[in-house]
């Protein structure tokens, strides 16, 4: 049973469906005092959005920690991830027509963000060794 739940919790496949769920549901939350199908839509533009990042995250800190080195090491990737992802949110959340873009993308910025932080300082410590 164990050995399963470590499959599924590795699964890539997994982390997107969650990622998708979880910020899609989130998006529905964040507009769901405008009428439908507004915070459906923002729910899936907000989805759809969060399973390609969550596809692209990590290869994105490892490329980027591949070329700095030193504290920069620790911050620029990060630090670019989260602007990036940013300004594609407010792109993308613009475009659709997402009523409450700032409350839509400020619980899946944080996440990606805290995402980037931690796992560029496990890439930093590894490389400190």
């Amino acid at each position: 049973m164990m050995a399963r739940l470590r499959a599924l919790a590795a699964s890539g496949r997994v982390h997107v469906a969650f990622a998708f769920v979880a910020m899609g549901g989130w998006a529905v939350f964040a507009n769901r005092v405008h009428p439908m199908p507004r915070p459906l839509l923002s729910g899936i533009v907000q989805g759809a959005v969060s399973a390609l990042l969550t596809l692209c995250l990590k290869s994105i800190i490892d490329t980027l920690s591949r070329r700095f080195s030193g504290g920069l090491r620790f911050w620029v990737p990060p630090l670019l991830a989260c602007l990036v992802t940013t300004g594609i949110l407010l792109a993308i959340h613009a475009l659709a027509g997402t009523p409450e873009i700032l409350p839509t993308i400020a619980m899946p910025l944080f996440v990606s963000t805290s995402y980037a932080v931690v796992y560029s300082g496990s890439i930093f410590r590894q490389g400190a060794r």
